[in-house]
């Protein structure tokens, strides 16, 4: 016998049916004022970066799409030389002939809407080369100052390691400084201002050392290698299709001088954790402890460090830097600014060895 049908019970005035709030959002007509929730802040997530980096990213795309139309892979090369140039430091090119050292300054220095020249270092280039000097003017009696090459925004030094200690000497003041004195009167150079020099470092007839305290002044030095098989390979076939040449024409300039000071400032303002800054301190410190190391990285390795971090940071779309970007560029770094003991080099060891040694033994800060 199935049960009767009841007439439902009355619903309390001002009650809302069961199928209308079961399972349904709350409403304001379903909730009383006195349960409901407090309204969350309009807030971005913590994750969100709080520095715009579009501009910096549509700038560097667009230098990384200019060079691509000549070289075949060295990506990351382009990615150091690019941070380089937003932490406004100078690069040493080290690599055999063949490897477009200086076809890639000289592209990158096509990106760049600002003035460039190219010195090329021989055994007899004199200061005054790559200076300037005094010209006595006839019509007014007086000397006037010429300039030399060095006065550029980028300025490209083929081969510096040809150039005896002498020449070398009158970069000092320049790298470092971003000035030129002459005759007693002080000259600044306009910014930006970049040196990009290119060194081979297998060969040794007509090469002199370069002085420690000059590669301390740059802030990068890069070994450029062998591009891999299927790299070689694109580049054959470019050759062979006729479309192999190095017409700079077809690389036009997309980054100038206002565009990369605004850029620089947005570096500058990088978030940097305490504790990284303790890092990269220990990190260079163990460069002065190492046994295998005659001479350790200075202060200005660790200015460098910081400065490169914030900039690699930028480049990859991050407003704070992160362990992984100092250990990404400490090789890059210090490999130019220790030297191994006479012992180690004669074992076989490379700095490079020694920063990853170094780089193991510091703990990671958390």
């Amino acid at each position: 016998m199935e049960p009767e049908n009841l007439p439902a019970a009355p619903e309390p005035a001002g009650a809302v049916p069961i199928a209308e709030t079961v399972g349904a959002a709350p409403t304001a007509e379903t909730m009383s004022p006195a349960t409901d929730p407090a309204p969350l802040p309009e807030t971005e997530p913590d994750f969100a970066p709080r520095t715009d980096f579009a501009r910096l990213g549509d700038k560097t795309a667009a230098v990384r799409r200019e060079i691509g139309k000549i070289i075949v892979g060295q990506t990351e090369l382009l990615e150091l030389l690019l941070t380089a140039v937003l932490a406004d430091g100078h690069v040493l090119l080290e690599g055999v002939p063949g490897v477009a050292k200086t076809l890639m300054a000289k592209l990158l220095a096509r990106t760049l809407d600002v003035p460039f020249s190219r010195i090329q270092f021989t055994p007899d280039l004199m200061p005054a080369d790559v200076l300037g000097t005094a010209v006595f003017r006839q019509n007014t009696g007086e000397f006037e100052f010429r300039r030399g090459p060095i006065f550029s925004s980028v300025v490209l030094i083929d081969e510096i390691n040809r150039a005896p200690a002498k020449t070398q000497s009158a970069l000092f003041e320049v790298m470092e400084e971003r000035t030129v004195t002459q005759d007693g009167t002080t000259y600044t150079m306009q910014e930006p201002f970049l040196v990009l020099a290119t060194q081979n470092p297998i060969e040794q007839e007509g090469t002199y050392r370069l002085p420690e305290a000059q590669l301390d002044r740059f802030l990068f030095k890069l070994a450029v290698g062998y591009p891999s098989t299927a790299e070689e390979v694109q580049i054959l076939q470019g050759h062979h299709a006729g479309f192999g040449g190095t017409d700079l024409s077809a690389v036009r300039p997309v980054l100038s001088a206002a565009d990369l000071h605004e850029l620089r400032q947005q570096v500058r303002q990088q978030r940097v954790e305490a504790n990284l800054l303790q890092y990269i301190a220990q990190l260079v410190g163990q460069t002065r402890a190492h046994k295998a190391l005659y001479l350790g990285a200075s202060p200005r390795a660790s200015v460098a460090l910081l400065n490169s971090a914030k900039a690699l940071a930028a480049l990859r779309g991050r407003d704070f830097v992160t362990p992984e970007d100092i250990q990404f560029l400490a090789p890059s770094v210090l490999r130019h600014r220790i030297m191994l003991t006479p012992e180690r080099e004669m074992e076989g060891g490379t700095p490079d060895e020694i920063v990853k040694q170094i780089v193991q033994s510091v703990e990671v800060p958390r």
